[in-house]
């Protein structure tokens, strides 16, 4: 038989702590910063930066955090590929991710699920982080659950939709009926060298995800002049989520770099961070 093929953390011990403790210590940190429990209603989907943990970590905390008392079969990370360029969406072809915290073995037949619906590149030894930097909040929080890393370039504005037509047609299918499919959009939000705009053209986005006005959100985030560079996996996860019957999204955390380095002057390059989650039964909160 052969060795499985693993693919390896790239970003471990620089975004992120490279040992099983450091990981675990700074998790637990994140965690006791979320105020509250879980969201009542059915967990369809999440948004979760994808910044260096210092940044991202504790507005991510509140994401994950939804996942207590519950459980998945496959969580389906889609994010922005920062390194390579593919023409389809691109799914890794290995057996298992690794994180400090162990493997989790990639969903390859939701992968080829995926590939008879909408074009699919399977590739090895990807070095993207956006995936990557997600999967030890899923482990702590999870534990047993299968993966599948989708990594998206394209920046075709159909995409969205027959991604989302695709993710929710599987999410139908046994294994993954019952609620046995998570989505999560891996996206920063706004890169500005600007502390000022990035506020402002954040606050729009955030509205709009707060209202699950997603008519408002593809023209946002289709702009020619829009950096939030998830802003594909967002428009599939949340369009996928309502295909599915979400009816609500909540915005959980909302910050940027300046607020957590306290630097905020003119020209300081800034970035947005988000956490929301798309739930079906869930009442309105205040």
């Amino acid at each position: 038989m052969d060795a499985p093929s693993i693919r390896r953390p790239v970003v471990a011990g620089s975004w992120y702590p490279g040992s099983e403790p450091a990981v675990r210590q700074d998790l637990d940190a994140y965690f006791a910063r979320v105020k509250g429990p879980a969201l009542p209603g059915r967990l369809l989907g999440l948004i979760s930066p994808h910044a260096g943990w210092p940044y991202s970590g504790p507005t991510a905390a509140h994401a994950y955090n939804q996942l207590r008392g519950r459980s998945f079969h496959t969580v389906a990370v889609l994010a922005p590929s920062h390194r390579a360029w593919f023409d389809a969406c691109a799914i890794s072809a290995e057996d298992a991710y690794e994180t400090p915290l162990g493997r989790v073995s990639v969903d390859h037949a939701l992968a080829e699920a995926l590939a008879a619906r909408v074009p699919v590149q399977r590739i090895r030894r990807d070095s993207e982080h956006a995936v990557e930097i997600q999967v030890p909040f899923l482990q702590a929080v999870l534990g047993t659950f299968r993966l599948l890393p989708l990594l998206l370039s394209s920046d075709d504005p159909g995409l969205p939709l027959r991604l989302a037509q695709a993710l929710s047609e599987a999410a139908r299918e046994p294994p993954w009926s019952a609620g046995g499919l998570l989505f999560v959009a891996s996206s920063d939000l706004h890169h500005i060298d600007d502390y000022d705009e990035v506020v402002r053209r954040d606050r729009r986005v955030v509205d709009a995800i707060a209202a699950f006005d997603l008519d408002r959100l593809a023209v946002l985030l289709t702009q020619r002049d829009c950096t939030v560079c998830g802003r594909i996996p967002i428009l599939a996860v949340l369009h996928a989520c309502r295909m599915l019957g979400a009816d609500v999204a909540h915005v959980l955390h909302h910050t940027n770099s300046g607020d957590i380095t306290g630097i905020r002057r003119p020209g300081q390059y800034t970035v947005g961070y988000l956490s929301a989650a798309a739930l079906q039964g869930t009442p309105d909160l205040p």
